[in-house]
């Protein structure tokens, strides 16, 4: 639809005295103004809509606090998971590299106004790359909590259709959203939506749906972070790398994470005692999120023995319980 047409349907709507319709069309309005790289216009649309809505007037304006949630309504509530993030980029034991890339994420994001001014733009569509439980869904969560943006995790079973078109036209639904809504919108397991168009198991559906999110990414200039993360980069279409701004590479914890982890998540224990030396062996080849289970579980075998100490053999044990169930 036009701006012209949107127009026409605004007016009819309000004649008719249709309150959701109006709403509705002021809603694809502004997305319509978003894509067009007016993200000004698109933000002053924005805050008349949700205060028609009776959502206040600070609704998406960044410096005033937390942005309101506008839960996904509609056809939406089947595509997108909407919450808060109590989340930090302090809560996680990041390595130099890693930390200072994200770190820069959030500097351009709370400075895009001084870059836009010399008409330059901030990072804001990131594709996150490693094994499972290395970090990424917990980095997006943590950017959203910095940022103190909402995250809306895209929910697949509700986006891939059975009929030809039907997932286009919700993935175009996801990407009005958030035109609309400023958050960090996250694309879990990616390789879903982007594996290659050439691929041995190439589907007609799946190839007309990567080459519609190719369209919509590459023309979003709405306000929101996109985030995407695979496990699986060799599937990934190679038109995908270059869609998005930062491609950023997480890799199992060296022994220095290891033990940052075990730290943080044992922080009110004692462990004087741990032969860090011995952990460092046991702990090779574990994800993050393993190395953290296995510390979680040894501060339950102390709780329930009534030590304030964790020994070593303690964590060895939990280490090799954790290695068993991921072989």
């Amino acid at each position: 639809m036009t701006t012209a047409q949107h127009i026409v349907a605004l007016l009819r709507s309000h004649i008719d005295g249709d309150d959701a319709r109006f709403i509705s069309v002021a809603t694809q309005l502004a997305a319509h103004e978003a894509r067009q790289g007016h993200g000004k216009l698109a933000q002053e649309l924005t805050e008349l809509i949700d205060a028609a809505k009776g959502k206040g007037q600070n609704v998406g304006r960044r410096g005033s606090g937390p942005v309101a949630i506008a839960q996904p309504r509609g056809e939406l509530t089947n595509l997108l998971n909407a919450r808060f993030s109590d989340t930090r980029l302090a809560d996680m034991v990041l390595s130099g590299e890693l930390k200072e890339r994200l770190a820069r994420v959030l500097t351009e994001q709370r400075q895009q106004e001084r870059l836009k001014s010399r008409g330059l733009s901030p990072r804001r569509k990131l594709l996150l790359v490693g094994p499972p439980g290395s970090g990424k869904t917990m980095t997006a969560a943590a950017l959203a909590g910095e940022l103190k943006l909402p995250i809306f995790t895209v929910l697949y079973d509700g986006l891939i259709g059975k009929m030809m078109g039907e997932t286009a036209s919700r993935l175009r639904l996801v990407f009005d959203a958030m035109a609309v809504q400023r958050g960090v919108y996250f694309f879990d397991e990616f390789d879903a939506i982007g594996s290659q168009r050439s691929g041995p198991n190439d589907v007609g559906e799946i190839r007309r749906v990567l080459n519609y999110f190719l369209q919509f990414i590459e023309n979003d200039n709405g306000p929101s972070l996109i985030i995407a993360a695979t496990n699986h980069p060799e599937l990934l279409d190679k038109a995908i790398f270059r869609r998005f701004d930062d491609v950023i590479n997480y890799a199992p914890p060296d022994a220095s994470v290891a033990r940052g982890i075990i730290e943080n998540h044992l922080a009110t224990f004692d462990l004087k005692t741990v032969d860090w030396a011995q952990i460092q062996d046991a702990g090779h080849g574990l994800s993050q999120a393993e190395v953290a289970r296995a510390a979680d579980e040894a501060a339950k075998t102390a709780v329930l023995s009534d030590r304030n100490d964790i020994t070593t053999a303690t964590l060895l044990s939990t280490l090799a319980e954790r290695k068993a169930s991921t072989s």
